[in-house]
């Protein structure tokens, strides 16, 4: 059985020690062990905050290098900057959904439903446009989208730090930033979202605070159609964990694994009572052109792509992104993650490649697997600093040339 339900095990010839810092950041207490006294909730956020300051700090400055370079490009080309990041594409449909509400029947326009997109995140800019409404259009939802990227960074780091030390939470934050559509993480996109409450939500599986975990689920289920990959992975986690003696509070994660796939059931009802129909949810999809054929759409795209077309190139990246992502999952699996990160990262691919609807956002709805890196990280969290440097440097450019071409050369949303 692959650990992660309570402690990761004491040994392990593969893995990178973990400081006493790391122990001591889980536990509250500044060495590791029991604390004499529970301190507050702002001493221990401010500790672990200070514990993961090293991968808060190296992804904004893998982020802002990416900002920069995009900035810079678009200006050349006479684009708008704001409006590139805060209102094309989804962004536009998110602001629209946040001022107007959500569309009362199905209709029968291709593409045109705005009940396919998930109620959380354009509730948080309605929010935000409330609280500061002098601020221009989409501001509200940047805001959202850079605030929560940067809770998705130390959450995906404290997973990384949890399992394998603190130098690899670092990494695997650093490469979540660097990847080649990271830009959509600082962008008015679910993304970011999205993946800051899988990765706590993982985490909290982890460190076998099931309350927490079902929650953050329940929250992402709100916030992504494929939020049910994180609720699968809580609930089978909390399940298995039910089986292996002594459970010392069995009611936690039984609540656990009934709470984190409320959200989704919850959206998913709410369209089905109003659209009048069980399967509105789906409908809408299908309008969308997005339905599950297991894989067979994506296979015959792959094969246009090498036999028959010359693909452009974010076309080609986002085939690349997609078949490295199978390979590190084997990877993963190999290396037995931890089942709940497993589960959530074969889900995420089973549902993104087996879609039949449109293939060029692909990479987009990658973003959220980050246990995909682990692999990765952990290799250059051993390696020796020149090494990890050059590397992680180089990672970090190419992702700022690939999020300048994704909205200024591609001609098409990201």
């Amino acid at each position: 059985m692959p650990y992660g339900f309570s402690e990761p095990p004491t040994a392990a010839p593969t893995r990178v020690p973990a400081p006493a810092t790391a122990t001591a950041a889980a536990s509250g207490s500044p060495h590791g062990g029991a604390a004499s006294a529970p301190p507050g909730l702002r001493a221990r956020a401010t500790r672990a905050l200070r514990h993961a300051w090293p991968a808060l700090a190296a992804y904004t400055a893998v982020r802002a290098l990416g900002l920069l370079v995009f900035t810079v490009w678009a200006h050349r080309d006479h684009r708008g900057v704001r409006h590139l990041l805060m209102e094309s594409w989804d962004c536009d449909w998110y602001l629209k959904i946040a001022q107007n509400g959500y569309a009362h029947e199905l209709g029968t326009r291709i593409d045109g439903n705005n009940l396919a997109f998930f109620p959380l995140y354009p509730l948080l800019v309605r929010a935000g446009d409330a609280l500061a409404p002098w601020l221009p259009r989409g501001a509200a939802g940047l805001s959202v989208s850079v605030a929560a990227s940067l809770l998705a960074a130390w959450g995906i780091f404290a997973v990384g730090d949890r399992l394998y030390g603190r130098r690899a939470g670092v990494v695997l934050a650093v490469l979540w930033g660097s990847l080649p559509v990271a830009l959509v993480q600082w962008m008015g996109y679910t993304e970011s979202l999205f993946t800051a409450l899988c990765a706590w939500s993982l985490y909290a599986v982890l460190s076998g605070r099931w309350l927490w975990a079902g929650s953050f689920a329940a929250l992402a289920g709100l916030t992504r159609p494929t939020g049910v990959t994180v609720a699968a992975a809580v609930s089978l986690s909390a399940l298995f964990a039910l089986r292996r003696p002594p459970v010392v509070r069995p009611l936690r994660p039984l609540l656990g694994a009934v709470i984190a796939p409320l959200g989704w059931l919850a959206y998913v009802g709410w369209v089905g009572l109003r659209l009048g129909r069980w399967d509105g949810y789906f409908a809408v999809q299908k309008l969308w052109r997005n339905r599950w054929d297991g894989g067979v759409a994506t296979w015959q795209r792959m094969r246009d792509l090498f036999v028959t077309e010359r693909p452009a190139l974010f076309v080609a990246m986002v085939t690349v992104v997609l078949l490295g992502a199978v390979v590190l999952f084997v990877l993963s699996a190999g290396d037995r993650q931890p089942l709940p990160l497993l589960v959530f990262s074969g889900l995420l691919l089973v549902i993104v490649l087996g879609s039949s609807g449109v293939y060029f956002p692909r990479a987009r709805f990658l973003l959220p697997g980050f246990p995909l890196l682990l692999p990765v990280a952990v290799a250059l969290a051993r390696a020796r600093a020149h090494v990890l440097v050059t590397v992680l440097s180089a990672a970090a450019l190419m992702s700022a040339v690939c999020g300048g071409h994704m909205l200024l050369g591609w001609h098409g949303p990201p």
